[in-house]
């Protein structure tokens, strides 16, 4: 397998200026994985690269069900459970910088215990998505032979789940995380210090003592763009700039997904500049048309052509 990916598939209802709806897939997985499957498509008469663990429940939709599958993900890691999926239901407003959470339903995730197929334990890359803490140790622990491994967070788990979180960053090759996240982990406003002492240890739960963190730190930064602190440098992008926001729900998971794609099956990608250059401009690119759709349509119903067309138009204005 190439690329693994845990975390939650869900079901919202979204409310923003510009559009609305209800019941719609959601998840950090399922925003993910769609953004990586558009990286690495299926290839004809052969079993999808990707993979997704998680669970859903039984109102979650054959509709929802076949957008994943025809997005070229396995679902054989993804169980049916008794009760209801996961669901999150929330409102943008003005320039849709902040969202307002209205409610949060963990449901079939709340005592969920991801169990991943044996033939998935050595993938290219194992992605925990954003979940609880214990879920992704619990995969870590069951993939040691994943060539890179990289997680997300969010801010609940940093708050009330820190020394896991601590547990599950020492674990992994690469944090991707947003920059109040990096910030409010390490207690220190400054991204690049930050950053540093999340690597380090520092910053994680029993200091430097405990062991160091991930090798590289990926920031999310938004309307900023991103920076990567890596082994083989610091590597900055702008966003690719849009005048076409709809909905900002799972940009960062989708820019995760097409990040880790590019570098899926690429020995000694982390160490490689040019390689993780050209895999955060796709990743870029690729959130740029995620927050152009409700929900996952931006990057699920993404025309090749158009797609390839943005990438060109930003390499010349990033001169890449």
């Amino acid at each position: 397998m190439k690329l693994v990916i845990l975390g939650s598939i869900g079901l919202d209802d979204i409310e923003t200026p510009i559009d609305s709806g209800s019941d719609l897939l959601g998840g950090a997985a399922a925003h993910a994985g769609i953004a990586a499957g558009f990286h690495l498509p299926a290839t004809p008469r052969k079993p999808p690269a990707i993979g997704l663990v998680s669970a859903v429940g039984k109102d979650f939709s054959y509709e929802a069900q076949r957008t994943l599958e025809n997005s070229g993900l396995n679902l054989a890691g993804v169980v049916r459970k008794d009760g209801n999926t996961f669901r999150w239901s929330g409102r943008y407003e003005g320039s849709m910088d902040d969202v307002t959470t209205i409610s949060t339903e963990v449901n079939v995730l709340e005592n969920y215990i991801p169990e991943i197929p044996a033939s998935w334990r050595d993938p290219d890359v194992l992605f925990c998505a954003n979940t609880h803490p214990r879920s992704q140790v619990a995969v870590l622990d069951q993939c040691p032979g994943a060539a890179i491994t990289a997680l997300d967070s969010f801010m609940l788990w940093i708050e009330t789940e820190f020394e896991l979180l601590s547990e599950a960053l020492r674990k992994v090759d690469l944090a991707i995380l947003n920059e109040e996240e990096v910030c409010a982990i390490a207690g220190d406003d400054i991204v690049h210090n930050a950053a540093a002492k999340i690597s380090s240890g520092e910053a994680l739960y029993g200091g430097t003592a405990a062991g160091p963190g991930p090798s590289g730190v990926i920031v999310k930064r938004g309307r900023s763009g991103s920076v990567a602190y890596l082994d083989c440098g610091t590597i900055t992008l702008p966003a690719y700039p849009t005048d076409a926001l709809v909905d900002p729900t799972g940009a960062g998971d989708s820019f995760a997904g097409g990040l880790l794609a590019n570098i899926a099956g690429r020995k000694g990608a982390l160490n490689q500049p040019n390689t993780m250059r050209d895999a955060l401009l796709h990743a870029t690119v690729t959130a740029s048309f995620s927050v152009e759709g409700l929900g996952t349509s931006g990057v699920s119903s993404l025309d090749r052509g158009r797609y390839h067309a943005r990438v060109d138009k930003y390499r010349r204005m990033v001169g890449l």
